[in-house]
């Protein structure tokens, strides 16, 4: 089916609206806490400060996510996706409070890791009900929609977040501005919640005969039932783990990008220009994101999954060694278009093939898997970068290392003779 034909699809548009509005409101709320404990003129951004604040963030993704397959296989996605969108909601909330009074320290960073553990149960239930409202033969072009819309509207989001704060930093002191922003995340949120309320209770899953009731004990069965069923099927968990490190490689150029604005392209005492200018990177990644949605369809038919995926992680490898060569705000925007587009394209492939092997029984539990193998790769490259990068982000150490990383993988992990290919 394609791309128009999904769009006029009444079950698939319909989660659509949901991923799209609670990820557009993800890229707002995300750059309003850049904002605030990034770019803020008080606090100096360094490698260390911004590669925990990504641990941060993740951390609640790998701490939920080996229960999160054990709901979404037992209990209502479509009540899942209602109840945590309002929970998330509430939520913001208490984090608007803390921003306003501009609170820093452990209350914040608990709310916050509770508002990411809830954005991993919905993005899970999304994932998991995706193939029940579409055919098979379309999950690629689905994926690329689903995964690749949500990207470009968490850049947007964030761009909307950011032309907020510009209107309003003149009126108010920026911890202010900030919390403005995040109020607003709320209400997208709540909208979200309310677009969940369009599908009909077991619409995405689960089917009737494999609910049960979910326990603690469990959630660890489960998540080693998902491991199992990865090392049965080899090629879909060789795609997960070359996903893991594509983002984890994604992770450090992205920190990369982050101090070279805040420090080194712009003066540190105005970090709003190094904000704007961030933002502009990412529009551009934005972009690469949304042109590798349209390529990938188009990829998989001519090569076939697995070559295609091989062919994105190879490709991506180069990309890299552009800004290892200068460090500017040209190779910046190119590197980040480039990576981005081939990034997309390996992940919405990979995406349809693990979809493609697994039976709707296990489906919860092994994107739980997937999960938290991508966010501990993120962690994982976000704090070796930091131990590599100055805090002026000037350097070509880490850009070959996450070129040789790509390349290493492409090579051996999705070699043919493991990974074959095939139409």
């Amino acid at each position: 089916m394609s791309f128009l034909g999904l769009l006029r699809h009444p079950r698939f548009s319909r989660l659509l609206a949901i991923r799209w509005t609670g990820q557009a409101t993800d890229g707002i709320f995300q750059s309003a806490l850049a904002s605030f404990v990034l770019f803020s003129p008080e606090r100096q951004a360094n490698a260390l400060s911004a590669a925990i604040g990504f641990a941060v963030v993740l951390l609640p993704y790998s701490i939920v996510g080996p229960f999160v397959g054990t709901i979404l296989d037992r209990v209502s996605r479509q009540r899942a996706l209602f109840i945590a969108n309002l929970a998330r909601s509430a939520n913001l909330l208490l984090v608007a409070l803390f921003v306003f009074s501009g609170t820093t320290g452990v209350e914040l960073t608990a709310v916050v890791l509770i508002a990411f553990g809830i954005n991993r149960l919905i993005l899970a239930a999304l994932s998991a009900g995706l193939p029940l409202l579409v055919e098979t033969k379309s999950l690629v072009t689905a994926n690329a929609m689903a995964v690749t819309g949500g990207s470009v509207l968490v850049v947007i989001g964030g761009g909307v977040g950011v032309g907020v704060r510009a209107l309003v930093d003149k009126l108010a002191l920026a911890d202010h501005a900030d919390a403005l922003i995040i109020l607003i995340a709320s209400a997208g949120y709540f909208a979200a919640a309310l677009l969940s309320s369009r599908l009909t209770k077991f619409e995405i899953g689960p089917l009737a005969h494999e609910i049960k009731a979910p326990s603690f004990k469990q959630g660890l069965t489960e998540i080693r039932e998902g491991f199992h069923f990865l090392q049965i099927h080899g090629d879909a968990a060789r795609g997960i783990l070359a996903t893991a490190v594509h983002r984890g490689g994604l992770t450090a150029l992205t920190l990369t990008a982050l101090l070279l604005e805040r420090n080194s392209f712009n003066d540190p005492a105005f970090p709003e220009d190094g904000l704007t200018d961030f933002g502009f990177a990412l529009s551009f990644a934005g972009i690469g994101v949304f042109v590798g949605a349209f390529l990938a369809p188009y990829g998989v038919s001519r090569f076939g999954r697995h070559r295609w995926i091989r062919m994105a992680m190879l490709t991506s490898a180069a990309c890299p060694l552009i800004l290892a060569t200068t460090q500017t705000q040209i190779t910046l925007i190119f590197t980040a278009f480039l990576v981005s587009l081939f990034g997309q394209n390996l992940k919405v492939t990979n995406d349809a093939l693990v979809q493609s092997k697994i039976d709707d029984y296990y489906r919860g539990r092994v994107f739980a898997v997937y999960d938290v193998l991508v966010n501990g790769a993120i962690v994982l490259g976000g704090l070796l970068a930091a131990l590599l990068l100055p805090t002026s982000g000037l350097g070509a150490t880490v850009p070959l290392c996450v070129s040789a990383s790509y390349f290493l993988v492409g090579i051996r992990l999705l070699r043919g003779s493991v990974f074959p290919p095939v139409k």
